[in-house]
């Protein structure tokens, strides 16, 4: 098939970006959508052109590194579906498709397609893990968990950080990012030493970032894994105990 690509091309963080348009002949059906921008860079090469700067790693939508607004959709048309696992049988011969990187204030453009996340960065660093003393590893089973809550644990542990929340946010809210890694910690034994600890270092930190969560449920939309706004939800109650909690140990 071939296709016309409106991309969006950023010289750098503090240049002016602009859209070009570019051809993509002789597109199979079976590529993925970073492989035809692999084919379309490979020709841009051959002409002595400037080869369009995009982020991806692993391909199989596990990293999160791939991140594109595709005709206005973070990570394209398909529910459920990262940038690189994205077809081009989604797509009809002679179709135009319009690529941007992710527009979130908290995400500045360093090059073309390519945004800085650090901030999910900092969120983590605030409190995404747990102090554990160092030593043997215990067995597997030491520590009983109900099944209901090891599945919701997992559910949210599948969140790859790849922002599609945010982009998708009218607010450029990253609620559903930091739900996400809070409950995969929060709903285990194992998490809950430092659970409201963590929880107000956590959100204290994206707030820093992010504008607010309005329940849009857009982030829920977009999200490649498919992850439930209801996260949101457990990460707010968790927030109001801390807060609280907090206020009654400097009352006393």
């Amino acid at each position: 098939m071939d296709l016309t690509l409106k991309v969006w091309r950023q010289d750098g963080p503090q240049d002016a970006g602009r859209f070009e348009t570019y051809s993509a002949e002789s597109i199979s059906e079976d590529m993925s959508f970073l492989e035809m921008l692999d084919v379309v860079n490979e020709r841009l090469v051959e002409e002595g052109t400037e080869p369009i700067a995009f982020d991806s790693d692993c391909r199989e939508g596990i990293c999160g590194t791939c991140g594109l607004m595709i005709d206005g959709q973070a990570h394209g048309p398909q529910r459920a579906t990262a940038t690189c696992q994205l077809h081009m049988r989604s797509y009809r011969d002679g179709d135009e498709i319009t690529i941007e990187p992710w527009r979130a204030a908290a995400f500045p453009i360093m090059k073309d397609l390519v945004v800085d996340r650090s901030p999910f960065d900092r969120i983590v660093e605030a409190g995404g893990f747990i102090t554990a003393p160092t030593g043997s590893a215990p067995d597997a089973n030491l520590i009983p968990v109900p099944k209901e809550d090891s599945d919701l644990a997992f559910e949210a542990a599948a969140c790859i950080g790849c922002g599609a929340c945010v982009a998708a946010c009218p607010n450029g809210a990253a609620q559903l990012f930091t739900a996400a890694k809070l409950a995969h910690l929060n709903l285990l034994p194992q998490g809950q030493p430092e659970r409201y600890q963590r929880t107000e270092a956590m959100v204290d930190e994206m707030e820093s970032y992010f504008g607010s969560c309005t329940n849009h449920g857009e982030c829920q939309a977009a999200c490649p894994k498919d992850i439930s706004i209801d996260f949101i939800a457990l990460l707010n109650r968790d927030y109001g105990k801390a807060k609280f909690s907090g206020r009654r140990k400097r009352a006393d």
